[in-house]
């Protein structure tokens, strides 16, 4: 069975699962340098911090209130970034109004996944009510990467995540009819489903995180579209050299 990732809107190679799960445990797992300094010590020194904001974003446990909250729009700034105060004003009354919209969708999926949704879902010929105009909606407004960051924490399997940089990636792909760029990705999930069914246990054994297909397409793409793919990937392999050497019978009487 061919496991690899065939992903136009990634770019027009192959992914091969090796790569797949590698590029995946960099963004995850990858640390770079930081020199930090406090502001009452004399000398700072070098720490390594997370490269990417999957522990500051993905492994932080989804808000459950019925409502939304602060802490809501607190994940979305982990993932996109700090807010200034009239923008968070901003983010945190546009989630209010996302909310009613959301849960319609929700209830049209009807317990669905994104990528178990027909393609009518993504029709705008299928509109009023569909998933999908309910996500064009969500994606609408300068803030929108926010909101959807806030929505797709609450129902990782439903909601796309989208931003400047993976929408670029996914508008060439768009075809007459699509009710958004979303539809791309949709495609591409259900073109792929074993592979990503692969990477989905792959990830989640490695990582002791379930992370859904949805959101590992998103890494891939936004790893690509902000030229980090290889970053992502030497620090993956790195990652697997390391642990190999922990293994090794040389490491095991080594402190």
């Amino acid at each position: 069975m061919d496991v690899a990732l065939s992903l136009p809107s990634v770019g027009p190679d192959p992914i091969g699962p090796d790569d797949a799960l590698a590029a995946v445990l960099g963004y995850a797992r990858g640390r770079r340098p930081l020199h930090f300094r406090a502001p009452n010590a004399r000398e700072g020194r070098w720490v390594r911090v997370p490269a990417f904001a999957f522990d500051r974003f993905d492994r932080q446990p989804p808000e459950t209130s019925a409502r939304m909250t602060d802490r809501d729009v607190l994940l979305a700034e982990s993932l996109h970034g700090r807010l200034d105060p009239a923008g968070w004003t901003v983010v945190r009354t546009a989630l209010d109004a996302a909310l009613p919209v959301a849960e319609e969708a929700a209830l049209r999926a009807a317990g669905r996944a994104f990528w178990e949704l027909p393609d009518d879902e993504v029709s705008v010929l299928a509109e009023p009510g569909t998933v999908g105009a309910a996500v064009r909606t969500l994606a609408a407004g300068p803030h929108a990467p926010y909101v959807l960051a806030a929505l797709h924490h609450r129902r990782p399997e439903l909601f796309p995540l989208l931003d400047g940089i993976t929408r670029r990636q996914l508008w060439p792909h768009t075809a007459e009819g699509d009710s958004g760029v979303h539809a791309v990705v949709l495609r591409e999930l259900r073109a792929n489903a074993a592979a990503f069914a692969l990477l989905e246990a792959r990830a989640g054994a490695a990582l002791g995180h379930r992370v859904t297909r949805l959101r590992l397409h998103d890494v891939l793409l936004w790893l690509a579209g902000s030229l980090r793919t290889e970053t992502a990937l030497a620090l993956g392999r790195a990652l697997d050299v390391e642990e190999a050497d922990l293994r090794s019978p040389a490491a095991a009487g080594a402190r």
